[in-house]
C-alpha cells in the first residue's frame, strides 16, 4: 500500500513533485522534504535497492534538484560570477559538476551546470538557499540584464548497468552516442526532456529532465513500462554508493564554511580566471597561498556494520578533546566494512592515522584510508 502521507506534515509550502503520484503506486517507505519538496527516500532496504543500482536499473526521482536557471543577454557573466570553474570550457549542449562559491570561497552549493545556450545555464541544486543567494548577489550588478528563477523542469534519474539498453528502448539506439556530461533533447510518451549523461551514484546512467512538468505520471510510467525487461526498481538515494564513489552530500559533508581546497576538489578551480570573473576568485588564492587547515578524509571504521546512515555528526575525540567530525558514515555490503568521510587537521590527515570516533552505536575505531572506495579513476560512470 501507499506510503501514509499523512505521517508528514503537509501544507502549500511543502510541494510533491510531478511524479509523486505514479510513485505512490510502487509503496513508498518513507519520505524527507528537500528544497521544500517531499522527496521518497527508499522503496525497499537500502541494501536490497543498492543491489539493483550494482547489477540492474533504478529510477529515482529527483526533482527535488530544483534548477536555478540563468538567462538573458549577460547570462553568461553572470553565471561566471557564481563558480570559479571557466564556464567558457563548457560548450552548449555540454554539462560540468561545478562549485558555487561566495566570496569568502565558502561552497553555497555544489550542482551540476547545464549549458543550454550561450547565455542560459541550468544549476541542479542541492537542496540550499542557492537561489536566494543568486537573486541577492543581482543586486551587487545592477547592470548585468539577467533573469533569475526556479526552472519549471523536474529530473529523474536512470541509473544502473542495464540503463543504457533501458534509454535505448525508450528513445532509440541513437542515445547510446550521448557522451559523459553531455544532453540532448528527446521525447517520453510525447512529453518533452532534455537527457543528461550524469547522475548521483557513480553508477552508468542518465537524468531525464522533464520540460512539461505537467506530464510526469506517463512519463514516470512509460519509464517503469519499458524497464520491466530489465527488472527495473524505483528507489531513493544509495548513500552506500555514493560514499563508496567518494560523492558528496551538500549540508552533511560540506557548508558555505567549507572551500573547494579543503574538499579537495581544487580541480573544480580554474586558476586562469581573474578576481572579476568571478566573486571567489580573489578568496580562493589566497586560501591557496595560505594553505588549507583541515581536510576531508575517506575512513574506515571498525566493529560491527551500522545499521543505517549516520544521523548525525560523529566527533572524532582524542584526549577528550574534539578534533573533528565524521559527516557521512555507512556499512558497505560490497566492501564489508564501515566507511565514511572525516573532517580532521591537516597534520592528522595521513593515510593510516587512527581515530577514535563517538558513533550513535558507541565509541569505534576508525582509520584514515584512500577515497574513492570503490572506482579511484571513476571509469564505472563514464562507460
Amino acid at each position: 500500500m501507499a506510503f501514509d502521507m499523512s505521517q508528514v506534515q503537509r501544507g502549500a509550502r511543502n510541494r510533491r513533485t510531478p511524479y509523486h503520484e505514479a510513485a505512490q503506486r510502487h509503496d513508498p517507505k518513507g519520505y524527507t522534504v528537500y528544497n521544500h519538496m517531499y522527496f521518497p527516500i527508499r522503496f525497499d532496504s537500502f541494501e536490497s535497492e543498492f543491489e539493483t543500482l550494482l547489477n540492474g536499473v533504478t529510477l529515482w526521482d529527483v526533482a527535488v534538484e530544483r534548477c536555478l536557471e540563468i538567462d538573458g543577454p549577460d547570462g553568461f557573466r553572470f553565471a561566471q560570477l557564481l563558480t570559479p570553474r571557466d564556464l567558457s570550457r563548457c560548450a552548449v549542449g555540454q554539462g560540468k559538476y561545478v562549485l558555487i562559491c561566495d566570496s569568502d570561497g565558502g561552497i553555497i552549493n555544489d550542482p551540476v551546470l547545464t549549458r543550454m545556450d550561450e547565455n542560459t545555464f541550468w544549476f541542479a541544486l542541492a537542496s540550499s538557499d542557492a537561489l536566494l543567494f543568486a537573486r541577492g548577489l543581482k543586486n551587487a550588478y545592477p547592470d548585468l540584464d539577467v533573469t533569475i528563477r526556479e526552472a519549471d523542469v523536474a529530473p529523474l534519474q536512470v541509473q544502473g548497468p542495464k540503463s543504457k539498453d533501458l534509454m535505448a528502448k525508450l528513445i532509440g539506439p541513437e542515445i547510446l552516442d550521448l557522451r559523459y556530461y553531455f544532453w540532448t533533447e528527446a521525447k517520453i510518451a510525447e512529453a518533452p526532456v532534455v537527457i543528461t549523461r550524469t547522475g548521483w551514484t557513480s553508477e552508468v546512467g542518465y537524468e531525464v529532465y522533464l520540460t512539461d512538468t505537467t506530464r510526469g505520471v506517463e512519463v514516470y510510467d512509460a519509464i517503469m513500462e519499458a524497464g520491466a525487461d530489465f527488472g527495473i526498481r524505483p528507489t531513493g538515494p544509495s548513500d552506500i554508493r555514493r560514499i563508496e564513489g567518494a560523492i558528496f552530500n551538500w549540508g552533511a559533508d560540506m557548508t558555505y564554511e567549507n572551500d573547494p581546497l579543503e574538499m579537495g576538489l581544487e580541480r573544480l578551480v580554474d586558476w586562469d580566471l581573474s578576481d572579476d570573473a568571478s566573486i571567489s576568485m580573489r578568496a580562493l588564492r589566497t586560501i591557496k597561498e595560505r594553505g588549507v587547515r583541515r581536510q576531508i578524509n575517506g575512513v574506515e571504521l571498525d566493529g560491527d556494520p551500522f545499521p543505517e546512515l549516520n544521523n548525525l555528526k560523529w566527533p572524532i575525540v582524542d584526549g577528550g578533546e574534539e578534533i573533528g567530525r565524521v559527516t557521512s558514515a555507512i556499512y558497505s555490503p560490497r566492501l564489508e566494512r564501515n566507511i565514511g568521510f572525516a573532517w580532521l587537521p591537516v597534520k592528522r590527515s595521513t593515510l593510516g592515522e587512527r581515530l577514535t570516533v563517538e558513533t550513535e552505536w558507541g565509541p569505534r575505531s576508525g582509520t584514515v584510508v584512500e577515497m574513492p572506495f570503490v572506482d579511484p579513476s571513476k571509469q564505472i560512470p563514464v562507460s
